[in-house]
């Protein structure tokens, strides 16, 4: 008798091998992914629509949980402090201790330290006289950010209750670092995806926060589904092949 049935069942065997090996790395990257993301984003549902139109009521979103320290100038930020409410709002840092927060230049636009910001988020139609665009409040304001402080703003000026609304109070609408809990990354539904981080605020001192660590996440989600499946399938597949190439009446 030939060494064919051996080879076909050492081939069968490597086969089995590596179709077991693939859904165990599959399985390690697909439940490492998730377990990943359930430790650094915790989920939100968006209440209102003063961060119109970056999310809107009813968005669900991810925030990733950070320090106040780590906080810098354009995130969107879920903070809960006492003068505001009892329940966690969301609104953009728009200055961070020591800034000067201003609004508005010649131009209608933000200005932080006296640098103009422009802000892509903020929806900004034409007025009605003029045809200018709306400037980037409704109302003028200066504040002076505590150290250790923020000053919030939402990206629906017209309606958002934010730091403008507490100017008259100690720290002149800002809100300590120490009260935010985590930083907006993305729009989990509808899928909308990441939140950029804005680079008008990138040219300032100390630049804009990196992006979270989301897309790295799903990618180890993706693959270990994709290596689960491949690897599950692979098996039938492979034995079905062989059986078609196995010749009529067997080994001599």
């Amino acid at each position: 008798m030939s060494g064919t049935g051996n080879a076909k069942d050492g081939r069968g065997r490597l086969g089995a091998m590596v179709s077991g090996l693939a859904v165990a790395v599959g399985c390690v990257l697909f439940l490492g992914g998730f377990a990943w993301a359930a430790l650094v984003y915790q989920p939100y549902t968006i209440p209102t629509d003063s961060m119109a139109p970056t999310v809107n009521p009813g968005d669900r979103v991810l925030a990733e949980r950070i320090d106040g320290a780590e906080v810098r100038r354009g995130d969107v930020v879920v903070f809960t402090d006492k003068v505001w409410a009892a329940t966690p709002m969301v609104k953009r840092v728009v200055g961070i201790g020591g800034d000067k927060v201003a609004c508005c230049d010649e131009g209608g636009r933000l200005t932080v330290n006296g640098t103009p910001v422009d802000e892509p988020y903020v929806e900004q139609g034409p007025t009605a006289a003029g045809g200018k665009a709306a400037p980037a409040s409704p109302q003028e304001f200066s504040a002076t950010v505590p150290k250790g402080k923020i000053f919030l703003l939402g990206d629906e000026r017209a309606t958002s209750l934010d730091s403008r609304v507490h100017l008259q109070e100690a720290g002149q609408g800002s809100v300590p670092l120490s009260a935010v809990q985590a930083r907006v990354d993305a729009v989990a539904w509808p899928m909308d995806g990441m939140i950029d981080r804005p680079s008008s605020f990138a040219a300032l001192p100390g630049g804009v926060s990196a992006a979270g660590p989301l897309p790295l996440q799903l990618g180890a989600i993706l693959v270990g589904v994709a290596l689960i499946l491949g690897g599950a399938v692979y098996g039938p597949v492979a034995a079905r092949l062989g059986r078609r190439r196995t010749p009529a009446g067997g080994a001599r």
